[in-house]
């Protein structure tokens, strides 16, 4: 318990304790396009990126440069700063960074953003300096209080030591700061005592015994909750509204139109959820009710048996692929909800010609400047809070900040506090899914029972075009994460004739990337269909892929070690199968393997063994939660994940309907993680990928039928 409190800080705390009258030693440090800048000044420069204050109470202040969503940064990150600085792991307390008037990051320029499972790998140097240059500075201070040389002086758990001399942190802080900045050198792999090694969470006990906040969780006098009424079609546009019986409960306080449909304004989230039922509405839906799942997929395929626009090719396809063994396949997924537990929601406080925000997103900074511009104020009078984010999956991760702009337009309009709720029903309703995709793909076998030529066509929405990253993912009409996993496969290198198109579709359905973005899709393409080849030329799915994967050290890591410690080459109990797929994503390479049994016409996982090369794992333990946590997302999306339209509407409400795994339908799963010195990966989405493919492999050996379509239905293996 007393270490729980130690860690608990809020942001007007942090705020108060990390002035310049507190003294101590304050650094942060920043990147301005790769050049490495550290200040201790009170007054910083532009482009600040994260923050560390050591007080003269030897507490360890941290800012993240990045958010916490449930993938354990919050504790990865400040293992970076401790390793170098030295510090007393209990005294390190942690907070998401502030912005806004008052802070030291108001003026900040760097785009905080979280996503890509990048903020370890990207961060691992930062912090670990920022620590390395504090502890520096810490040392040369108490090489003049004791009168000795630097040289002299040891570090250990928060403290200076010469001899039977020693200061604290706290002690020295204040005397550090007013040092030069010096040149350090970083600890050598073999002197670490925290980077490699698995560390609890520092954010366990909060959440645990319900001190963590969250947004849904923000309160104070004179707030009131907000729902909105929104069209049941995606584009419809309100007509005419009656709000009178809306209006006649008691504990509703305003009714209005905004732009994305009908406001209702209350003491709390239930009455404002009566009062939305009680709402009259004419909506205009003409132009955006014509969506269709079953009619968009057959114009899908259609398309997917035209000339696309090519992304990759080599030698010629049609005169290979007229003289080969052929296979044939056509793959559908529908579009996916991310479906965070934490809904949507954003309080939002104007006052004068300031705002205060607080909302778990993704991209805290670009989304403040977008309220400060709707606002017509200077960023540093928006204050923006980061509570927890109770998962995100990319959904926070909206380019158009969504939700948070609706909430500023109701609390503009209606000079009032106010908390905006989504219910389940309206984030599942809401739009932003992972998209639509159909491949089609032509696979011809040489005599040496490698793929002779490989004509490969995607059709799917953009996740990045009109978006801020069009340019750089997708550019001259081709989005890469359509065709990331497929794009540039390792599988590729020995087929002589590849040719991959897309086609880029174009429809009223809002997207965003879910976790592990295009890997969702492409990655059971590819593991399924060298299943499939490893089958028709009667060859042992490990020792086919060995051969395609021969130059790949990395995938055959990952690969050999699952394939050992789920005795892949050992007889199987009757009655249980198994399948194995690796896939590589986000820098890192995961191989999994699946064992089931069919009982009463069902499938009945029974265990589940990853392997994953991610270069360096800096928490151990949090990649295995992250392989965890990952492999029940993709089974939840491989086994039920499915949203389909009707008429432009959403026909899925909730949990009931858009199912998610549950705890006895889950296997015992074991993580295992390759020794490595190979280049840092991420950990966040990698071991959503191999998951789908692995599990329909091992179906095919139970069943003899290929899967085709997500999610997995009874009628495809089991007639």
């Amino acid at each position: 318990m007393e270490n729980k409190k130690r860690q608990s800080i809020n942001r007007r705390d942090f705020l108060k304790t990390t002035t310049l009258a507190g003294g101590g030693l304050i650094l942060s440090f920043s990147m301005v396009w790769g050049a490495r800048k550290i200040s201790s000044r009170p007054n910083q420069p532009a482009s600040l990126h994260a923050f560390l204050r050591i007080g003269e109470d030897d507490s360890i202040y941290i800012i993240l440069s990045k958010v916490e969503m449930g993938q354990g940064i919050w504790t990865t990150l400040p293992m970076l700063i401790a390793e170098e600085l030295d510090c007393d792991w209990r005294k390190i307390k942690v907070q998401h960074r502030p912005s806004g008037k008052g802070s030291d990051f108001a003026e900040s320029i760097y785009v905080q953003s979280t996503g890509g499972s990048d903020s370890t790998r990207s961060e691992f140097d930062r912090y670990r300096l920022v620590g390395a240059t504090a502890r520096a500075m810490l040392v040369q201070a108490a090489s003049r209080k004791f009168g000795v040389l630097p040289e002299i002086c040891r570090t250990e758990k928060g403290f200076v030591i010469a001899g039977n001399r020693r200061a604290s942190y706290g002690e020295l802080a204040i005397a550090a700061s007013a040092l030069a900045i010096p040149s350090v050198k970083l600890r050598e792999p073999k002197e670490w005592k925290y980077i490699g090694k698995s560390q609890k969470r520092l954010d366990s006990p909060e959440k645990i015994n319900g001190q963590a906040i969250y947004g849904i969780d923000i309160q104070f006098p004179g707030l009131l909750t907000a729902v909105v009424a929104h069209a049941p079609v995606f584009g419809g546009k309100v007509i005419s509204f009656d709000s009178t019986r809306a209006k006649a409960i008691k504990g509703v306080r305003d009714v209005m139109q905004i732009p994305t449909g009908i406001a209702v304004l209350a003491d709390n989230f239930w009455l404002a959820k009566l009062g939305r039922e009680a709402l009259q509405v004419e909506w205009n839906l003409d132009k955006n009710k014509g969506v269709d799942s079953n009619t968009q997929i057959e114009e899908y395929r259609e398309l997917s048996k035209t000339q696309g626009i090519p992304v990759q090719q080599k030698g010629d396809i049609v005169d290979a692929a007229s003289t080969s063994d052929i296979i044939e396949a056509e793959y559908i997924f529908p579009y996916l909800a991310h479906a965070p537990m934490e809904p949507l929601n954003c309080t939002v406080k104007i006052q004068g010609d300031s705002c205060e925000v607080w909302t778990g997103t993704q991209s805290p900074l670009p989304h403040q400047a977008e309220v400060a511009r709707f606002l017509g104020l200077n960023p540093e009078q928006v204050i923006f809070n980061t509570p927890f984010l109770g998962g995100s999956f990319g959904r926070r991760g909206s380019f158009d900040a969504d939700w948070i702009m609706e909430a500023v337009h109701i609390a503009k309009a209606s000079g009032r506090f106010i908390k905006l709720v989504w219910s389940r029903e309206d984030d599942i309703q809401g739009g932003y899914y992972r998209p639509v995709y159909l491949h089609r793909v032509y696979i011809g076998i040489g005599s040496n029972h490698i793929p002779l030529a490989w004509q490969h066509c995607i059709v799917g929405q953009s996740l990045f075009k009109n978006t801020p990253l069009e340019k750089d993912i997708a550019p001259n009409e081709i989005d890469y994460s359509s065709v990331d996993g497929v794009n540039g496969s390792p599988y590729f290198d020995s087929i002589p004739n590849l040719s991959i198109e897309l086609h880029t579709t174009t429809c009223n359905v809002p997207v965003l990337p879910l976790r592990s973005v295009g890997n969702t899709h492409t990655g059971f393409v590819m593991e399924t269909l060298i299943d499939e080849l490893a089958a028709k030329v009667g060859k042992d799915p490990v020792e086919y892929r060995h051969i395609l994967l021969k130059n790949h050290p990395r995938h055959l890591a990952a690969l050999n070690l699952a394939a050992e410690k789920s005795g892949w080459n050992n007889p199987l109990p009757a009655g249980i199968y198994r399948g194995i797929a690796v896939h590589a994503a986000m820098g890192s390479y995961v191989s999994q393997v699946v064992e089931l049994n069919i009982k009463d016409g069902k499938i009945h996982l029974r265990r589940i063994v990853c392997a994953i090369d991610c270069g360096l794992a800096v928490n151990p333990d949090g990649v295995r939660a992250q392989m965890e946590s990952g492999i029940v997302y993709g089974l939840t999306a491989a086994l039920y994940g499915e949203i389909t339209l009707e008429k432009g509407r959403v026909k899925q409400r909730n949990f009931n309907d858009y199912r998610m795994l549950r705890t006895h339908e889950t296997p015992s799963i074991e993580v295992y993680i390759v020794p490595s010195t190979e280049r840092m990966g991420g950990a966040g989405e990698p071991g959503v990928p191999p998951i789908a493919p692995a599990l329909a492999n091992a179906l095919y050996a139970a069943t003899g039928k290929r899967i085709r379509r997500l999610p997995i239905r009874a009628e495809d293996w089991s007639k």
